[in-house]
């Protein structure tokens, strides 16, 4: 991530860009060889413009969302890092960002459905207790949730984020699609198969205004072969008329 962050400021610099941003670090689950020594280990980033201050985050104790049942030893950690922001302009804006588990293989839904991919029983009590997370700990009412759901446009998960909690799915609400539509781009690829798994939901109070700059997973593109997914890259807005200002800056 430090490296990230190096090569970030580099290009910005060779752009002519003075910008600047800081990288938070939310580690999420660790293979151990030792007690001291790691084989592997898993976490989430979130890299804020310098414009922003930030005010809160959980870096040093992200929130775990995983759903255990069995083997809880063996079950991969899943977290929710959290990220509140303070424009200049006087309104807060929250950043959540999350991966929930793959659908359990224990599970009936798993051999009897068509689908998978966020159908999973493991899967839906991960997003109850992400949004839980997300309604008790945000800190304004603009706020966006990201990352790899593991789960399909119209699965039980999307519906239920979208139907129960009152979130909006910004992408497919931009592209004007359909869940059957949404599908059919897909943003993550394992061989031959292609899926729509990774998703921005945010509060009704955002405007979105585009994903001009997303591609498709295997389309020709600057993200194409780099990993098996591929970024949902969005413009949003908070409405000039829902922005609180203090009356000492509003002079």
């Amino acid at each position: 991530l430090d490296r990230v962050t190096t090569e970030l400021h580099a290009a910005l610099r060779e752009a002519g860009k003075r910008d600047t941003y800081t990288a938070y670090y939310f580690p999420a689950h660790a293979y151990r060889l030792t007690s001291r020594t790691n084989i592997y280990t898993t976490g989430l980033a979130v890299i804020a413009r310098d414009l922003f201050h930030v005010d809160h985050h959980n870096a040093g104790r992200p929130h775990d969302i995983t759903h255990r049942r069995r083997v809880k030893n063996l079950k991969q950690t899943r977290i929710c890092a959290h990220v509140s922001l303070e424009h200049e302009d006087g309104y807060r804006l929250d950043v959540f960002n999350t991966h929930l588990s793959l659908p359990s293989m224990f599970s009936r839904e798993f051999w009897t459905g068509d689908a998978r991919m966020g159908f999973g029983p493991n899967q839906l009590a991960e997003a109850k207790t992400l949004a839980d997370f997300v309604d008790r700990e945000r800190r304004s009412d603009f706020f966006v949730i990201v990352g790899d759901f593991n789960s399909l446009p119209g699965s039980p998960v999307d519906r239920y984020l979208r139907e129960e909690r009152g979130f909006v799915e910004a992408f497919s609400t931009v592209r004007g699609m359909s869940p059957d539509q949404a599908r059919a781009f897909p943003t993550a690829g394992f061989l031959n198969l292609r899926m729509h798994l990774d998703h921005v939901y945010s509060s009704p109070q955002l405007e979105w205004l585009d994903f001009e700059d997303t591609r498709a997973f295997g389309e020709a593109g600057a993200f194409d072969g780099l990993s098996d997914h591929v970024p949902l890259i969005a413009r949003c807005r908070v409405p000039a008329e829902r922005v609180s200002i203090e009356p000492s800056a509003a002079s």
